[in-house]
C-alpha cells in the first residue's frame, strides 16, 4: 500500500479518536478519504458520509481494492437507487441523505464512528449531521476538510484538531487576462483556446477543465470537436460508465470537462493541467427567495482546483480571469444560502427539533421562520418542532417535502400513483426532455402528449418512452423511473404502466387543496406574468403552458437573477393549466361584495372571489350579515335609500369631529360615516333583508353637537360657503390652525379677499382652485 502524507498522523489520530471527536485538516491528495476509514474500522463499523454519489461509489471501490476485495462484503456504499453493502460490511460510504434516513430509523446504532468527509463544502445536510451527532455520545465523529478553519470547528465539536501535510507538487499558475472577474462571456471559445494552448505547451497528463454546469460543458465539448484528443464530460448526470472512464488512468491524453464534482474527493489520476473558468452554479438568497445563479468561486475553491494539477508532479493551472481580480475567501455555507424546509424536517425526524440543536453557523432567522410556517401548514411538524404522523410518512420518501406531502394528500390510488410519477420526474437531476428545436420534434410531442400540460407530459414520460422524434434524455428518464418505482413500492402502489389512468383534473384539485400556494393566475394587464399573491412567475421557454390559459398549478419553478441588484426572475418549468372555476371551487382567495342594489324589496350585491388581484368567480346574491350592513351603508350614503339621510349624516359627523378637535366639547371623534353606519346597523341587529323593515331613519340619526350650541358653531366654522361667483367648501386643520377654502363651483376666477370670508381669527387661510393653491391675506 502506497505511503501517503496522512499516515504520519496515525498514532495521533488513534489517541485523539479514543478521547473524543476529531477534526482532520488535510489538503487534497493527502489520503484522508481512504486511510481514515480503514483506521476507524479498527474500533468498529464506520460510516463515511460523502457529499456526492460519484465520490461515495468511487471511494468505496478504491478502499475495497486496497483491502484486496470487491465492493460489498467488507467495504460498501449506499446512494440513491444504488446500494452494495450487507449486515457485516464494516466500512460503508453513503451520501448525507442516506445517513439522515438511517439516523432517523435507528440512530445509526450499528456504527461506532461517523466520518463527515469534505466538510468544507458546507452542505446543509452535513451541517445537520454534525449538529445531531456532536453531543449524542453514541458515536465518535470525525470531520475532515481541506480548507475549512479547523480550529473553530474543533472548538465547536469540543474535539481535537489534527493537521496533515499534502502531497502536491508545485503548480505554475497563469491568468487568462480579460475579463477581470470570472465571466461566461465567450466562455466556450476561451476554454477551447486555453485547452489548445495547453496541449501545445505541455507534453503529458490529462487536462482538467472546470466549468459551472452541463450546458457549459456541452458548449465546450462542441467547441473542442476538432481537437485530436478524447473529450470526456464529468458531472453528476453522466452515465456511470463515463464516470468510471474519467476516474481511471488512460494510455492516451484526454481533456476532462468537469463541474465542481472534481474539486475534492474524486481521484482523477492522470491530470497534470487545470483550466479553470472560475465559475460555479450556487444557490443564494435574493429578494426573499433561493436563487440558483452563476457566480465566481471563492479563493479557497480556486486553490483546490489548482491543486488538482500537482498530484503527480509539477503541474500547470490556467485561470480564465485577471490576476488582480479579488475573490471571496470562502464559499458561504448552504444554511446561509438556501431554504431550510428539508433541514427542519430531517431534524424533527431524528428526534431533535432545530431549536434544540447548535449548528456550526447560526441558521438565518428569516429562512427558519419561512420553513417552519410551510411545514406547519403541511402538518409535518407540531408547534414544538416534533414530527407528526403525517411527517413520519413524508420523511422516508426520497423527495422534496412538498412533493411527498402532495403524494400523501391524493384521494385515491390513481391520483397517488400519478403524483408519484410527477414527483419522480421533477426530482431527477436533469430535464427528461432535451430542448426541442425543430418543428417536427414539437409536432411529434403534440401527437404523443396532446395535453398542453407540463405535468401530464412528465407523467407520460415516466410511464412510457416517447416517439424517437422527441429528444428524450435517456439517463434522466431512467433515474426518474427508478425513483418512481422506489416510492411506489414504499407506498404499496401498482407498478408503472403506460396504460394506467391519468386523472389530471382530480390530481390538480387535490394538489390545490393540499398546497393552495401552487395556484397562479394571469396578471390582468401583463399577460406574460402570473401571480399567487406572494410571488410572480413567467412560463419558462420549454413550458407547454397555453397562451390562452388563465390559471395554472405550478409544480416547479426556477429562480434566476433578474435586472438590478435585488430582483429575481421566477420561471415556471412545470405548469398545468386549470380553470378559474377550479380555483374558486377550492375556496381560494377572499370574497368581496360590491355593486349593492335595492329593488324596493331586496338588497343584492355582487359577490366576487378575488385571488392574486383577479376575479376568479362572481355572482349576484341576496346580501346577508356583514355584506348586507355594508351594502345598506353604501345605499344610504349614495342617497338610494332613506332619502337625504346619508347627506345629513356626513354633515353631522364632519361637524362633530371638528367640534371635538377644536376642544369645544368632550368626547371622541366619530368614525367615518360608512363605518359608523355599519356599526350602528350591527348594533340594531340587522342580519337579513327582512330586518330592514324594523329600522327607521331616526334609528340612524347621529347625535353630535348639542342642539342649543349648533347655530353659533356653524356661524364660526361653516363647512359650506357661498361667495360672490364662488361656491366653496372649507377644510379645517385644527392642529395647524389652517383652513383651506376649496372652490367647487361658480364662474369667478379671482381669489376671494379675506374680508369676504368668516373671521377665523388666528387661522391661516388658503384658497384652492383646481391645482392652484394660494394664500389669502
Amino acid at each position: 500500500m502506497q505511503a501517503l502524507p496522512i499516515e504520519k498522523l496515525r498514532d495521533e489520530f488513534d489517541g485523539a479518536l479514543a478521547a473524543g471527536h476529531v477534526v482532520v485538516e488535510a489538503p487534497t491528495g493527502s489520503g484522508k478519504s481512504t486511510r481514515l476509514p480503514l483506521w476507524c474500522a479498527e474500533r468498529g463499523p464506520v460510516l463515511i458520509v460523502e457529499p456526492r454519489r460519484m465520490a461515495a461509489r468511487s471511494l468505496a471501490r478504491h478502499v475495497a481494492e486496497l483491502r484486496g476485495g470487491e465492493v460489498g462484503p467488507e467495504v460498501g456504499y449506499a446512494v440513491r437507487f444504488d446500494a452494495r453493502h450487507g449486515a457485516d460490511t464494516r466500512i460503508v460510504f453513503v451520501t448525507p441523505g442516506v445517513a439522515l434516513r438511517w439516523l432517523a430509523a435507528d440512530g445509526l446504532a450499528g456504527y461506532a464512528t461517523v466520518v463527515l468527509d469534505e466538510f468544507h463544502e458546507r452542505r446543509w445536510d452535513t451541517d445537520l449531521l454534525a449538529a445531531l451527532l456532536k453531543g449524542a455520545g453514541r458515536h465518535r465523529l470525525v470531520v475532515t476538510s481541506a480548507t475549512v478553519a479547523g480550529g473553530r470547528l474543533a472548538r465547536y465539536l469540543e474535539g481535537t484538531r489534527l493537521e496533515a501535510e499534502g502531497r502536491t507538487h508545485p503548480v505554475d499558475i497563469a491568468y487568462g487576462g480579460e475579463p477581470s472577474l470570472p465571466s461566461t462571456k465567450h466562455l466556450e471559445q476561451r476554454v477551447a483556446k486555453a485547452v489548445r494552448r495547453m496541449l501545445q505547451e505541455t507534453d503529458e497528463g490529462d487536462i482538467l477543465v472546470f466549468l459551472p454546469g452541463r450546458g457549459e460543458i456541452r458548449a465546450a465539448e462542441q467547441a473542442l470537436s476538432g481537437t485530436d484528443t478524447e473529450v470526456i464530460p464529468l458531472h453528476a448526470g453522466v452515465d456511470t460508465a463515463v464516470q468510471d472512464k474519467a476516474l481511471r488512468t488512460a494510455e492516451h491524453r484526454r481533456v476532462i470537462l468537469a463541474t465542481n464534482v472534481a474539486e475534492t474527493s474524486l481521484t482523477l489520476p492522470g491530470v497534470r493541467v487545470v483550466v479553470d473558468s472560475g465559475l460555479e452554479r450556487r444557490t443564494h438568497h435574493r429578494g426573499g427567495r433561493t436563487v440558483l445563479g452563476l457566480q465566481a468561486i471563492s479563493q479557497a475553491a480556486a486553490d483546490q482546483r489548482a491543486g488538482r494539477a500537482g498530484r503527480l508532479g509539477p503541474g500547470r493551472c490556467l485561470r480564465l480571469w485577471a490576476r488582480e481580480a479579488r475573490l471571496e475567501d470562502y464559499t458561504p455555507p448552504e444554511v446561509a444560502r438556501e431554504e431550510l424546509d428539508d433541514l427542519l424536517l430531517a431534524a424533527a425526524a431524528s428526534g431533535s427539533p432545530v431549536t434544540e440543536l447548535v449548528f456550526p453557523d447560526p441558521l438565518p432567522e428569516h429562512a427558519l421562520e419561512r420553513a417552519w410556517q410551510r411545514l406547519r401548514a403541511m402538518d409535518a411538524i407540531d408547534d414544538a418542532g416534533h414530527l407528526t404522523e403525517h411527517g413520519r410518512r413524508l420523511f422516508p420518501l426520497p423527495l422534496d417535502p412538498l412533493f411527498a406531502h402532495l403524494i400523501t394528500a391524493m384521494p385515491d390510488t390513481d391520483t397517488r400513483a400519478a403524483m408519484t410519477d410527477l414527483a419522480a420526474a421533477l426530482s431527477a437531476d436533469r430535464a427528461l426532455l432535451r430542448p426541442l428545436r425543430k418543428e417536427e420534434e414539437w409536432e411529434a410531442l403534440q401527437d404523443w402528449a396532446p395535453e398542453h400540460c407540463d405535468a401530464a407530459t412528465r407523467i407520460r414520460l415516466v410511464r412510457a418512452d416517447p416517439p424517437k422524434a422527441v429528444p428524450a434524455n435517456r439517463g434522466a428518464l431512467a433515474e426518474a423511473r427508478r425513483m418512481a418505482d422506489q416510492v411506489r413500492r414504499a407506498l404499496d402502489l401498482p407498478e408503472r404502466s403506460p396504460d394506467a389512468p391519468l386523472p389530471r383534473e382530480a390530481l390538480l384539485a387535490a394538489a390545490l387543496a393540499a398546497a393552495p400556494e401552487l395556484a397562479y393566475v394571469r396578471r390582468a394587464k401583463r399577460r406574460s406574468a402570473l401571480g399567487n399573491g406572494h410571488t410572480e412567475i413567467q412560463p419558462a421557454e420549454e413550458s407547454r403552458f397555453p397562451e390562452d390559459a388563465e390559471a395554472a398549478v405550478v409544480f416547479d419553478q426556477h429562480s434566476i437573477p433578474g435586472k438590478g441588484t435585488t430582483k429575481t426572475l421566477n420561471l415556471g418549468t412545470c405548469m398545468a393549466p386549470v380553470g378559474l372555476e377550479i380555483l374558486a371551487g377550492q375556496g381560494l382567495g377572499d370574497v368581496a361584495h360590491d355593486e349593492p342594489a335595492w329593488d324596493g324589496e331586496t338588497v343584492t350585491v355582487t359577490a366576487r372571489r378575488l385571488y392574486a388581484g383577479r376575479t376568479i368567480a362572481s355572482d349576484t346574491v341576496e346580501a346577508e350579515g356583514e355584506a348586507l350592513r355594508e351594502a345598506l351603508a353604501d345605499l344610504i350614503l349614495e342617497g338610494k335609500l332613506m332619502g337625504d339621510l346619508g347627506e345629513r349624516l356626513r354633515e353631522e359627523i364632519e361637524a362633530w369631529n371638528l367640534y371635538i378637535a377644536l376642544g369645544l366639547g368632550e368626547g371622541e371623534e366619530a368614525p367615518e360615516p360608512r363605518r359608523w353606519l355599519v356599526e350602528r346597523l350591527e348594533g340594531l341587529g340587522v342580519e337579513r333583508g327582512a330586518d330592514l323593515e324594523l329600522v327607521e331613519a331616526g334609528d340612524l340619526a347621529f347625535e353630535g353637537i348639542p342642539e342649543w350650541e349648533r347655530p353659533r358653531f356653524d356661524r364660526h366654522y361653516p363647512r359650506r360657503l357661498t361667495l360672490e361667483g364662488i361656491d366653496a367648501v372649507a377644510h379645517y386643520e385644527p392642529r395647524r390652525k389652517r383652513v383651506t377654502v376649496e372652490k367647487v363651483g361658480g364662474r369667478r376666477t379671482t381669489v376671494p379677499k379675506r374680508s369676504e370670508l368668516p373671521a377665523w381669527q388666528g387661522w391661516k387661510v388658503q384658497y384652492r382652485d383646481g391645482s392652484r393653491l394660494v394664500p389669502v391675506s
